[in-house]
């Protein structure tokens, strides 16, 4: 199973989150940063596109062999797939309608939901703000693992099977470390989920749902794209919580890539971010970055150095009312 990773502990610190300082101080030089912060009036017809491409290609597996259908789950349907998620993830941030339009936001991630196959939009969301509001709090932000990740998945072998089941630990973790109770809009979400992957299998059999869920399985687990679930966040170089990278999978992931500038400022929405360091540089060109997702994945798994353990972690204010 090969050697133990060297890390036996989260990278604890003692200071805030770096971003909320960042912001004031940028917004205070480029007041012009404020004007990117508004809706993205193609997101929607962008979504609308890619549930509709996997809609045809649902079409298309009902004949499919099998082995052609994962081959294409994993190759076509994972990528798409792994985009509506991070469209799910910029939807979040109420970068579609803006924030005025809560509720039509949340539905949009309901219906961009719909090719993954699994209730997940509305839990995201749920979740996703106490990311950003407390980043590597401890038993507050549910994308950092648990103590049993960073202890149990420490050899390469094992590493790589945990990229490979991250689908599984980013459902789980959140009960664990953080759970909360179900929401009226995660109901409905499910609802709406079963009623759409039912109506699927009443008209085309079972293989376009499989394909469905093979592409979130495969897509979100061990893929290119993938990488970014490492490079975002992971310890590459002590005392740099948060990368971008600025490579050409931005162009079929929302600019998911650009994560320090997405954190500087959660309210632009991904179609933005590159104008955020056009505009301040100097807050980012002197940073470590990564230059390819697939090379993040192949350093984490073989580098001691590297895995779940490598995250920062804070107490913050409060996760210590609730101890």
């Amino acid at each position: 199973m090969g050697n133990r990773a060297g890390r036996s502990d989260f990278e604890w610190v003692y200071t805030d989150q770096p971003h909320t300082q960042r912001r004031k101080e940028m917004l205070a030089k480029y007041p012009a940063l404020k004007a990117l912060m508004r809706p993205d009036p193609r997101l929607k017809w962008t979504v609308l596109g890619l549930v509709l491409a996997q809609l045809l290609a649902c079409w298309l597996a009902r004949d499919l062999a099998w082995r052609w259908l994962l081959f294409w789950a994993y190759t076509f349907g994972g990528c798409v797939n792994h985009a509506l998620t991070l469209a799910i993830h910029d939807i979040s941030h109420n970068t579609a309608f803006g924030s005025g339009h809560a509720g039509r936001n949340r539905w949009l991630a309901v219906f961009a939901n719909l090719p993954v196959g699994l209730p997940y939009a509305a839990s995201f969301k749920k979740y996703h703000v106490d990311h950003h509001r407390y980043l590597g709090g401890h038993g507050l932000d549910v994308d950092v693992p648990t103590r049993l990740e960073g202890w149990l998945f420490c050899t390469p072998a094992r590493k790589l099977l945990w990229l490979a089941l991250q689908p599984f630990f980013y459902s789980l973790r959140p009960l664990c470390v953080h759970p909360k109770a179900v929401t009226r809009m995660e109901v409905l979400n499910a609802l709406v989920q079963l009623a759409a992957d039912a109506a699927l299998f009443a008209l085309w059999g079972l293989k376009p749902v499989v394909y469905l869920l093979a592409s979130s399985l495969l897509g979100l687990g061990l893929h290119p794209i993938s990488g970014h679930f490492v490079a975002e966040h992971y310890l590459f170089v002590k005392g740099h919580e948060t990368y971008s990278y600025y490579g050409p999978l931005n162009w079929i992931t929302f600019n998911a890539g650009y994560h320090m500038e997405h954190h500087d400022f959660p309210s632009i929405p991904g179609c933005n971010l590159p104008l955020v360091r056009k505009i301040a540089p100097e807050y980012y060109d002197h940073l470590p970055q990564h230059h390819s997702w697939v090379k993040v994945l192949w350093d984490f798994v073989l580098k001691d150095s590297l895995g779940p353990y490598a995250r920062v972690k804070r107490v913050c204010r409060l996760a210590e009312d609730r101890l």
